[in-house]
């Protein structure tokens, strides 16, 4: 396998001064990145590409994240969050631009038309899921399994671009890291009160709390004393961690099954550099192995 070096080529597109001065940009999938780019280059037909594809993924699924955080409220800004947004409107409309160039230089055309119709299916995704979010009809899990299939979808394409149990063996393997992936997002939004409202954590009291609890909830998301009372209360943390481990350890069982001792232990490190961003829980899971 060809040394994974996506992060640093993905730099060349995003590191501008005046980015880094005056905004923030959400943080590479390093992990469903490197799973990509593992499971691409397995299959001959495709390797040669592995890298391009997976760089072209990146700048898209960024693309996608910094038009996310844009702020769209109309209280009146400061000029540095004035500006803050028009790069962040900016540089999400460049990267998604650049990876129409980088697959045309390459003579790619087919690969551009498969992910502008991913991009447009995760746009659907999300206009249906917050609807349903102002309309209070989801569930907890209603709402993980959102967001899971938002994080995968314009990864899920290259099912069609691998081949037999490689592309089986993709999807299962794309779903659970990306669930691994939003349960450390929720479980880092539970801990941080500002970040509660709507989180699985939000979804979870306001199915499983009291009356009292959620017209509490739904009138202050942002109360700190209240807020811990209830991921206290109702184990959000332990519930969380437990689903972390299901899906890192269905991502072994999956790659443990395919002929290849590579991908599996590229998988186990993909898990393992996850799990270690959550160093409370890494002793529970090493008794497992």
């Amino acid at each position: 396998m060809k040394p994974y070096r996506i992060t640093e080529i993905t730099q060349k597109y995003t590191k501008y001064d005046m980015i880094q001065t005056h905004t923030e940009l959400p943080e590479l999938s390093d992990s469903r990145l490197r799973a990509l780019y593992a499971f691409l280059d397995q299959q001959p037909s495709v390797s040669k590409h592995s890298e391009l594809f997976t760089v072209v993924t990146s700048l898209v699924q960024l693309g996608m994240d910094t038009h996310d955080l844009i702020d769209t409220d109309e209280e009146k800004r400061t000029e540095p969050e004035m500006r803050s947004r028009q790069l962040k409107v900016l540089a999400g409309d460049y990267f998604s631009a650049r990876f129409y160039q980088l697959l045309a230089q390459a003579g790619q055309i087919d690969m551009v038309s498969k992910i502008s119709s991913a991009v447009s299916e995760v746009n659907r995704l999300k206009v249906n899921l917050y609807v349903r979010m102002r309309q209070l009809k989801v569930t907890a899990e209603d709402y993980l399994n959102a967001v899971v299939q938002l994080k995968s979808t314009l990864f899920q394409l290259f099912s069609g671009v691998l081949e037999g149990t490689l592309s089986r063996a993709w999807l299962e393997v794309l779903i659970d890291i990306s669930r691994c992936e939003v349960v450390l997002e929720e479980l880092e939004r539970s801990e941080s009160p500002s970040r509660f409202d709507k989180s699985w954590a939000y979804w979870h009291v306001m199915q499983e709390g009291t009356e009292e609890e959620r017209e509490r909830l739904s009138l202050h998301p942002n109360e700190p004393a209240f807020i811990a009372g209830l991921v206290e209360k109702y184990d959000v943390r332990s519930q969380l961690s437990n689903k972390l481990k299901q899906s890192a350890e269905a991502v072994k069982e999956i790659a443990g099954k395919l002929e290849s001792d590579k991908l599996l232990g590229e998988m186990i490190q993909i898990v393992d550099a996850l799990l270690n961003k959550r160093t409370d829980y890494i002793p529970a899971f090493n008794e497992t192995r």
